[in-house]
């Protein structure tokens, strides 16, 4: 089976394929999309690309799993808290008016008015890819940046249980994370952590991820620099505590917002967020038991997930971390996906192979990678790490399963029903 040097991740080739297909219109920032790794870690990327001023223009990101998101936006029609949206998505009412940035600056300027608030920029209910407010917050011990942005969930969606779970710490390096339900039913998730996962500097980013019961997604970020990128740290810790992050998310001056701002176009209201078709499957522990038998011990997977899974392995030799993807109908992808130095098999499936240095990884760090496609369009893609995280250096030579066991793992029909 010939071996094929790897220039690119599999799962961001995967990813820029699925951006491709559903008409994105543009080759994606492959790096800068997958740099959390994990269909966990999409929430953060989705709510940074929609509350960073400036940031690129309207952007359907999609997850490792195969899930577009696409971020609340458009246009719309009555002031701050008229009508709201109901359980269903459906309105109450007449289309409410958009709220403007302005409104919006105003709003966050009165919930920080215990300091002093400026270099605000924001975008209105009716702009494109959808509302944001950020500025830069000073308590008097500093400067920093802080950043809401505004949304929609499909309530009880798997999108939107992930947004308010805290991370895996293999890909999201974070001192304190937790989950508080609010009394009347809202879930929000805060975490304490760092604006590069390699914590290259000590930037820090605290978040709180809020999804009401009826499906409006508060997105909350804190620097403790006054920029999120680029501008030295002014402060030892960002200045909003992990209650009062929770209570700024909770503001009911977002919902409101939120109710004013229009459906996705072309997708009627209340009607789930598209996914693509996933096979019913629990990746992380199919992957468990197809491993050898009696070699590895697991110190971390990613629980129940479909679609995309990890676990963190170790034969004694040190820790490897281990990833699977999993997906249907990726038949019109196949050619960039498999190119000359691919394999297919009599029955049609095409198999590839990529052997090279990790992209993202720390000094030493190595990726393996079988990547398979059945003639009907399953795809199962298998990577594996010599080193325990995606941004870690290695913990020894080569990766302890071999490319034929990884092989094996991934042509198993274990992965469908």
């Amino acid at each position: 089976m010939p071996d094929v040097e790897q220039h690119s991740d599999p799962f961001e080739e995967q990813l820029s394929a699925d951006l491709r297909r559903a008409g994105a219109g543009f080759d994606a920032d492959r790096a800068a999309l997958v740099a959390a790794g994990a269909v966990r870690g999409r929430r953060r990327l989705l709510r940074r690309r929609a509350a960073v001023a400036g940031g690129a223009a309207s952007l359907a990101l999609v997850g490792l799993g195969g899930a577009l998101l696409l971020p609340g936006g458009g246009g719309g029609p009555a002031p701050l808290g008229a009508a709201s949206v109901g359980a269903s998505g459906h309105t109450a009412s007449a289309a409410p008016a958009a709220v403007s940035g302005d409104a919006l600056i105003r709003a966050l300027e009165k919930l920080l008015s215990d300091g002093k608030f400026g270099k605000a920029q924001a975008r209105g209910t009716d702009e494109e890819p959808g509302p944001y407010v950020s500025g830069v917050y000073d308590d008097g011990k500093g400067a920093a940046a802080i950043a809401v942005s505004l949304g929609r969930v499909q309530p009880g969606s798997d999108e939107a249980r992930q947004v308010t779970e805290c991370p895996g710490k293999v890909f999201t390096h974070y001192d304190a994370c937790g989950t508080t339900r609010l009394p009347d039913g809202s879930v929000v998730m805060v975490m304490q952590g760092y604006e590069y996962p390699d914590r290259r500097v000590d930037t820090k980013l605290w978040s709180a991820e809020l999804v009401t019961p009826e499906g409006h997604h508060v997105g909350v970020s804190e620097w403790n620099a006054a920029a999120e990128k680029d501008a030295p740290v002014t402060r030892p810790e960002p200045p909003l505590s992990p209650a009062r992050l929770r209570q700024l998310a909770a503001a009911r001056v977002w919902r409101d917002a939120i109710d004013a701002t229009p459906e996705v176009p072309g997708r009627p209201a209340g009607d789930p967020t598209p996914t693509a078709t996933r096979p019913a499957v629990a990746v992380a522990p199919t992957l468990r038991n197809l491993l050898p038998k009696g070699r590895f011990t697991v110190s971390e997977d990613s629980g129940d997930d479909t679609g995309y899974g990890y676990l963190v392995v170790d034969d004694g030799k040190g820790t490897c971390f281990v990833q699977v993807n999993v997906q249907d109908d990726m038949s019109d992808v196949a050619g960039d996906l498999f190119g000359s130095g691919s394999e297919e098999l009599p029955d049609g499936t095409r198999i590839a192979v990529h052997q090279g240095p990790s992209e993202k990884g720390g000094s030493g760090a190595v990726m393996w990678t079988v990547d398979t496609l059945r003639s009907d369009g399953r795809r199962v893609v298998i990577s594996e790490l010599n080193s325990g995280a995606p941004h870690d250096a290695a913990t020894r030579t080569t990766p302890a399963l071999t490319v034929a066991q990884l092989r094996t793992i991934a042509l198993s029909p274990k992965w469908w029903r």
